[in-house]
């Protein structure tokens, strides 16, 4: 069938758009910047700024194996979406790890002879996480 390519990569386009960063605005969102223009703050800084809102994300649906790669794509998600709302900083808040499920595997075999059967089996399961991530999006004058 011809729509085939274009559902799966409509399926894609879904899951990859429930992947996106939340946020809660807490102030008056200005004209969107360019992710590159945010700043990561781990502490308040020095110069005055104004709360925008409060973002929140996560890892899932990134290529990303590693726990650095992982991270890096949580704080690249931060930034975009503080750059849409017109934030030049964000207030790191926390990082950590999020259970997002797991894999199992397993295989059995049974027999039966007459009036007696056994049966013996194994399995196998390895739990997956991603990083999540959250921060206030800021705005701070005079930077």
């Amino acid at each position: 069938m011809r729509f085939a390519p274009l559902v799966s990569g409509l399926t894609l386009i879904g899951f990859l758009a429930g992947c996106a960063t939340s946020h809660v605005l807490v102030g008056k969102p200005r004209p969107p910047i360019s992710p590159s223009e945010v700043k990561i703050y781990l502490h308040p800084p020095a110069a005055r700024y104004e709360e925008i809102a409060i973002l929140d994300t996560s890892s899932k649906g990134s290529f990303s194996f590693t726990s650095q790669g992982k991270m890096d794509v949580v704080v690249e998600r931060l930034k975009e979406e503080a750059a849409k709302l017109g934030a030049n900083g964000i207030l790191l808040q926390s990082t950590g790890d999020q259970y997002a499920g797991s894999v199992s595997t397993g295989v059995g075999t049974a027999t039966a002879s007459g009036n007696s059967a056994w049966g013996v089996g194994t399995g196998f399961s390895a739990a997956a996480f991603q990083k999540a991530g959250s921060g206030l999006a800021i705005y701070v004058a005079d930077r």
